[in-house]
């Protein structure tokens, strides 16, 4: 059986995830991620994510569906006992292939049971079923094998879904001397990411598609994907190769054409988020930055001390909801937001001088506005925010910004643009 699995070579995969839970709102499939990752360290590139429930019917039409479209099909979960556990009955029936119970797993099933001082029951003798001519992939950290076969130049890889089972069969498999790593070839998928902000996906993919839609035709050919993401635009290249090297030179060459295009919208080109990019900017410059917080209720500074090692430029900062607290922990005069408003561009300016003052830091970031739902006017309507940013108490920026979308994303979208307010003061 392994030397079957060590020929032919694998590029594309599909997985699907398998379990009635997984179609409800209280569970997520997160092997996917595992196993993509996976599967791109060998170069094998996944084609499609399936869910389906605990129905033999269904899951036989997508597993044939994914068999004639692919070289790997990975099935995760539905190895149980129970008799809503079909992925074995299905991938066989499929396959044309004959369930014959292996003893050795049943030995292996029962002495689990034994250690434990427990009976193993009969109905655990359905996970000793395998298909015939399947190789079974011992699980040290349960009941459940994992099994491999190979159908004419396909490969399909049957799995448990507890991730702590599923990982390390999977690592397994994926290691130098592993099945998959046997049948990968020596091509790997290499990636590259370019973060934005400030742009509409419209706008980015404008500037981005003139350029990156000759790629295609390049050889090797270099896949770019626009995804949107709250408070971001991102770009990854992909390019799939044997030459490391080039490789990395054409992702580096294409990377810098981009953000030519696209100009200072860009603030990571190596997969850093907004807060790490800022921390490290601060960090840099010997820095250190302080909050002045009211509609976002200290969401920026948690996004800066998310990031390890925030501690050598976070000083701390103030949440002040109420008017009361701009005036007394701020020093912002109540005569300012009785004539402008609690949301306007002097409080925002007396909240970021107020911050200096107390807490001394160099970069001083204030941010009030109206998150909603409730709460704008026809003058000031929900999403209306306005940002003060002080750097090192010489210059001060202050701008009224309109966001769209509900509470979250207005907050969210205050505290991207404050960070990327101090991104572009400090670059």
């Amino acid at each position: 059986m392994a030397d079957a699995l060590a020929s032919n070579t694998l590029s594309t995969a599909e997985v699907i995830a398998v379990g009635t839970e997984l179609l409800g709102p209280t569970r997520l499939d997160t092997n996917s991620l595992f196993i993509a990752g996976m599967l791109a360290s060998l170069g094998i590139e996944l084609k499609a994510k399936l869910v389906v429930g605990d129905e033999q019917a269904a899951l036989e039409r997508l597993f044939r569906g994914s068999l004639e479209r692919c070289d790997l099909v990975v099935l995760t979960g539905g190895l149980g006992p129970t008799a809503d556990d079909v992925t074995r009955e299905a991938v066989a029936a499929a396959l044309g292939l004959e369930l014959v119970e292996d003893p050795q797993i049943t030995d292996r099933i029962r002495e689990r049971f034994a250690r434990r001082g427990l009976t193993m029951p009969e109905i655990n003798r359905r996970q000793a079923l395998v298909p015939r001519g399947a190789l079974v992939l011992p699980n040290p950290n349960g009941t459940a094998p994992g099994l491999a076969l190979t159908p004419g130049r396909k490969v399909v890889v049957l799995l448990p879904g507890p991730p702590r089972e599923l990982q390390p069969m999977l690592r397994e498999l994926c290691a130098p001397e592993g099945l998959l790593a046997a049948r990968a070839g020596t091509a790997r998928v290499h990636r590259r990411s370019i973060f934005t902000t400030g742009r509409s996906e419209s706008h980015v993919e404008e500037l981005a598609q003139p350029i990156y839609s000759r790629w295609a035709r390049a050889d090797p050919p270099l896949e770019t994907t626009i995804l949107a993401t709250p408070g971001q635009i991102e770009l990854h290249l992909t390019v799939r190769s044997t030459d490391t090297a080039a490789a990395a030179q054409t992702l580096e060459a294409a990377g810098t054409e981009l953000v030519a295009a696209l100009g200072d919208c860009v603030f990571s080109r190596d997969g850093r988020s907004l807060p790490q990019v800022v921390n490290d900017l601060l960090r840099e410059r010997g820095l250190t930055i302080a909050a002045a917080e009211s509609c976002t209720g200290g969401m920026l500074l948690q996004r800066l001390t998310d990031v390890p090692g925030s501690s050598a430029a976070v000083k701390g900062g103030i949440v002040a909801y109420s008017n009361e607290l701009k005036s007394e922990l701020l020093a912002v005069d109540p005569r300012l937001i009785d004539e402008y408003g609690a949301v306007s561009e002097p409080v925002a300016a007396a909240m970021a001088d107020g911050l200096r003052a107390r807490t001394g830091a160099d970069v001083c970031v204030a941010i009030t506005g109206i998150a909603g739902p409730g709460g704008g006017t026809e003058a000031k309507p929900v999403g209306t925010v306005v940002i003060a940013v002080s750097i090192c108490g010489r210059a001060l920026e202050v701008r009224t910004e309109r966001f769209a979308g509900g509470r979250d994303m207005v907050r969210l979208w205050s505290t991207q643009s404050a960070l990327d307010r101090v991104r572009r003061s400090l670059g």
